[in-house]
């Protein structure tokens, strides 16, 4: 009897001590949050950081940037090539889509509507892959031979809404910061091979333009429209400059893009 008393209390003694083992290691971790044991919070700190980033992009509220954060190409990457842009992009267009059916037009062969082209009808998405999705600085020559080569592919909701719009009667602009005289030949050719047919005008930057920023360009394009007698029923761009100026339109619709910013 005395041997298992002893046992019993040797056992008692064992649980108390482990129990006091497990407070003190439970309040250490927990006065520890950045510990090397909780490393998954910095990648998810960094992650909601990106996001918060891509979301000041994409509201305007950091007009003018200039490279996507190299911390955050992981992030881009994921958005752009992950499914969500496109189902971004989708559900902007359905929108889209929803004012259209709204719009009664007055059949003059007047109701127009706008759109960009880059990243707005056709993808830099594969130029920008090689470029790691914005971190890198822009790349002015590169650019123009990447958009020599005519391989843009169709952005497909877009391709769809320019469809309707023709179908359903709009004078579609097609409006590019593209240059005239260098680059016209291969994006018109790069258009049609993508589907984009049945445009009323694509407008690109002329020497008159030169130097100017892309709201100058922009406004006095879309004013001398409405000059010609155009109603501008809706507007559509991947930059923020797209959408600012004169003569913007009845409405306007922004394409996500956080890998570069047109100034």
């Amino acid at each position: 009897m005395e041997g298992f008393m002893i046992s019993e209390m040797a056992k008692r003694v064992r649980d108390i001590l482990s129990m006091f083992v497990l407070a003190i290691f439970s309040k250490v971790i927990g006065t520890k949050p950045y510990s090397r044991g909780s490393a998954p919070a910095e990648p998810e700190s960094e992650a909601n950081e990106c996001l918060s980033w891509r979301l000041a992009v994409e509201a305007n509220n950091m007009p003018g940037w200039s490279t996507v954060p190299l911390h955050c190409l992981s992030h881009v990457e994921t958005y752009m090539m992950g499914g969500q842009y496109e189902q971004d992009v989708n559900y902007i267009v359905e929108q889209i889509e929803s004012y259209v059916s709204q719009v009664v037009l007055k059949g003059d062969g007047c109701d127009a509507w706008i759109l960009d082209i880059d990243d707005t009808c056709i993808s830099n998405l594969f130029y920008y892959k090689d470029k790691n999705y914005g971190c890198d600085p822009f790349d002015p020559g590169g650019f123009v031979a990447w958009v020599m080569k005519g391989e843009c592919p169709a952005i497909p909701a877009v391709l769809g809404l320019f469809t309707k719009l023709v179908e359903g009667g709009f004078k579609v602009f097609l409006l590019t910061g593209r240059n005239q005289q260098t680059l016209a030949p291969a994006t018109i050719a790069n258009l049609h091979n993508q589907g984009f047919i049945g445009y009323h005008r694509v407008i690109f930057r002329n020497q008159s333009f030169k130097g100017k920023s892309a709201v100058v360009f922009k406004s006095e394009v879309r004013k001398q429209l409405v000059e010609e007698g155009y109603r501008i029923w809706g507007n559509v761009g991947d930059q923020w400059t797209d959408l600012q100026g004169e003569c913007l339109g009845n409405r306007t619709f922004k394409i996500p893009n956080p890998m570069y910013c047109v100034p």
